[in-house]
C-alpha cells in the first residue's frame, strides 16, 4: 500500500474533478483506449472475436458496448447464465441490452449443472458445512461463477474468440470476484476504472438509467448486495482505494484526509491484503532460481 509510483494506467489524462476521470473529455479518451486495446488484443490472438457473460448489469452492459464499438456487433457474443428463478429479470434486461446492441445473444441455464454438482460433489462436503449456512452460500455461489466461466469459455474455444472479463477496478483491488469464476478472462477492458468511473462511462455511452442506478450486486443470492459484502458503498471504498493504492498515502492520511471511520478503512485494506492471491499468477516454489515463464523469441 506504500508504493509511491501511480499504477492507474490512465493517470497520464485530465481526470477533471477530483482524482476520478469524469469529465467529458477525459472519458472520450478513455473510450477510445479500450477500443483501441480490445482491437488490438483480439488481432494478436488471431481470435474471431469475443465472448461476454452479460448479467443486466452497468459493468457487463458496459463492456458489452465496448466492444460492439470496438469490433462490430457480428464479432460479440452474449451470454445470459441464469441458475435461480431470481435471475430471469437481469437475463430478460442482458437480452434486451443484446438486442439494443445488435449482438448475438444467447442463454444457457445453469441450473441443471448446478442441481447436479450438488447431487454429487456438494453432497460429500455438505455435513461439514451444514452449520455455516452463510459459507455455504459464497461456496455455491462460487460453484455457480465458474460453471458461468467454463460456459463461457466453452463458448469461446467453438467460436474462435477471447474471453472477456467485466470485473472493474474497485473489485479487483478488494478481490470482489470468484477465483477462476468471473475473475478468469483473457482480458479486463473496464479492469482499470474504479466503479465511481464506470457509472460516468455508462453515462457517456448512453446505458440506460435503470441500469445505472441499479443497487451492485454479484447476484449470489436474493439479497447480496455490493455493499453488504465490501462493507461500504464505492463513494467510501474507491476514494480510499485511490489514495492508498495510486497515491501512495498512508491509511491515518486517508483517513484524515476523507474523515472516515478508521475502523473501517482498517476493513477494507484487510479485504485488499487478503486477496492478493486472486491478483498474482500461482506460485512456484523458483527451484534453480528458475525465473517464471520467461518469453522466448521465434
Amino acid at each position: 500500500m506504500g508504493a509511491k509510483r501511480k499504477t492507474f494506467v490512465y493517470s497520464e489524462l485530465e481526470n477533471g474533478v477530483g482524482p476520478f476521470i469524469t469529465d467529458r473529455d477525459a472519458l472520450e479518451a478513455v473510450r477510445d483506449r479500450i477500443t483501441d486495446d480490445l482491437r488490438r488484443t483480439v488481432a494478436d490472438a488471431g481470435a474471431d472475436g469475443i465472448v461476454v457473460a452479460m448479467s443486466g448489469g452497468i459493468d457487463s452492459t458496459v463492456t458489452a458496448a465496448l466492444a460492439v464499438e470496438a469490433l462490430g456487433s457480428d464479432r460479440v457474443l452474449g451470454l445470459g447464465l441464469p441458475c435461480h428463478k431470481s435471475d430471469r429479470t437481469q437475463v430478460n434486461e442482458a437480452r434486451t441490452i443484446a438486442d439494443g446492441l445488435g449482438m448475438e445473444f444467447r442463454e444457457i441455464q445453469l441450473q441443471p449443472l448446478l442441481g447436479a454438482f450438488e447431487e454429487t460433489i456438494g453432497a460429500e462436503f455438505e455435513s461439514a458445512s451444514a452449520e455455516r449456512p452463510n459459507e455455504r452460500n459464497r461456496a455455491i455461489g462460487n460453484v455457480i461463477a465458474r460453471l458461468r466461466m467454463c460456459c463461457a469459455y466453452y463458448a469461446a474455444n467453438r467460436g474462435s474468440r477471447l474471453v472477456v472479463g467485466t470485473a472493474n477496478r474497485s473489485e479487483l483491488l478488494l478481490g470482489y470476484f470468484t477465483k477462476y469464476g468471473d475473475g478468469a478472462a483473457d482480458t479486463y477492458p473496464i479492469g482499470d476504472l474504479y466503479k465511481t468511473e464506470v457509472w460516468a462511462l455508462a453515462k457517456r455511452l448512453g446505458v440506460p438509467r435503470r441500469i445505472i442506478s441499479k443497487t451492485p450486486t454479484a447476484g449470489f443470492w436474493a439479497t447480496q448486495t455490493d455493499a453488504g459484502e465490501l462493507g461500504a458503498p464505492y463513494d467510501v471504498i474507491d476514494p480510499l482505494l485511490y489514495r492508498l493504492v495510486d497515491e501512495g498515502q498512508t491509511l491515518e492520511e486517508a483517513v484524515a484526509a476523507l474523515e472516515i471511520d478508521p475502523d473501517l478503512a482498517r476493513e477494507i485494506v484487510s479485504l485488499f491484503a487478503e486477496t492478493a492471491h486472486k491478483r498474482t499468477t500461482p506460485h512456484t516454489p523458483e527451484i534453480a532460481n528458475r525465473d517464471g515463464f520467461a518469453s522466448v523469441d521465434p
